[in-house]
């Protein structure tokens, strides 16, 4: 007999998975973490009733966990900021997503009781780079590497779908959270943090940190033009948009985990700077930063105007839909 209670998470020891695990607990749930390191995950981790051995493999003994599990959560991506993007890179990118996914979806379709949900995390990186056209969940991909990654990555969750099990995914923008215990920055960043010891802003795991470290040195500005779109999302409707993803039924197939204020590059860089009192007028030329990041400079001189059309109908009330009351609760500002 199925659990109602047990769900899968995967990418439970990230920004967003801790948050999405500690929010399943207090309502109730069983918290099932499939780690690479369950050991670890178990020692650092507030949160889970068990720990299983996980790997971004097309099956494994994990796969008997997924048998008469309620839901699967699955958060689990290569870090796109980690390093730059080689050839080798980009291909863990892909493979960590596609391949990942589809061991999942595998062990689904090998349950003797199914989940009746999977929730499976995505990306606005889907729709490419785009001008000022508003992007809801029914508009065309683009045709990038990201968006060609989220479109291979969305396809095999979708398989899941035709198991008969009800199949959302997430596509999620710059998430913006906090989290007390801190984190590891990626490109040896580790003091980029925002002002206060703990704070992070995550794009994807690490893009913000960059962003913010100019602020700091009181030389923060946009980058490039700062006219390029920055669809963002406070990590509290970020979680709370997994949950409606997990509970109300009436919600499948893409989903658009943004904020309802859209905002250019610019627009967030001067919110960011009246909430950290520091100046917001000197631009961070994409010519350097394409030097010193690479290809993954892109993510951070392009985007586009992404809505949370979806969410908006179903009634979902964001807890903070403007840049400047996501931010100011970020740093306890009034």
């Amino acid at each position: 007999m199925a659990d109602a209670r047990r769900v899968i998470v995967t990418g439970a020891t990230g920004l967003v998975g801790r948050k999405v695990c500690a929010k399943l607990e207090a309502r109730g749930y069983r918290v099932v973490v499939f780690s690479r390191n369950p050991e670890a995950a178990r020692r650092t981790m507030r949160n889970g009733s068990e720990f299983v051995a996980w790997t971004s493999a097309e099956d494994g003994p994990w796969a008997a966990a997924i048998d008469g599990a309620h839901a699967v959560i699955h958060l689990a991506g290569a870090n796109n900021f980690a390093q730059r993007w080689s050839q080798a890179y980009k291909q863990e990118i892909k493979n960590s997503r596609v391949i990942g996914t589809r061991g999942i979806v595998n062990a689904m379709r090998k349950a003797n009781l199914k989940p009746k949900v999977f929730v499976s995390a995505s990306a606005i990186g889907y729709y490419g780079p785009r001008d000022a056209t508003e992007l809801d969940e029914s508009a065309s991909p683009g045709n990038d590497f990201l968006a060609e990654v989220v479109k291979e990555w969305e396809a095999e969750a979708a398989k899941a779908e035709q198991l008969g099990i009800r199949t959302v995914l997430l596509r999620t923008g710059v998430v913006i959270g906090s989290d007390k215990r801190g984190v590891g920055l990626p490109l040896d960043l580790k003091g980029a943090s925002l002002k206060r010891p703990g704070v992070v802003l995550d794009f994807e795991n690490g893009a913000l940190p960059l962003m913010a470290l100019p602020f700091r040195l009181f030389v923060g500005g946009p980058i490039g033009s700062g006219n390029q779109w920055f669809p963002w999302v406070h990590l509290e409707d970020e979680v709370g948009l997994i949950m409606l993803a997990l509970e109300n039924e009436q919600v499948r197939g893409p989903l658009n985990a943004t904020a309802p204020e859209t905002v250019t590059n610019k627009e967030f860089s001067k919110a960011l700077g009246r909430v950290m009192n520091r100046p917001s007028w000197l631009p961070v030329p994409a010519f350097a930063l394409r030097v010193m990041l690479g290809e993954i400079a892109n993510m951070l001189t392009e985007g586009q105007r992404v809505v949370p059309r979806k969410a908006q109908e179903l009634g979902y009330q964001f807890k903070y839909p403007t840049v400047d009351s996501a931010l100011r609760a970020l740093f306890n500002r009034k």
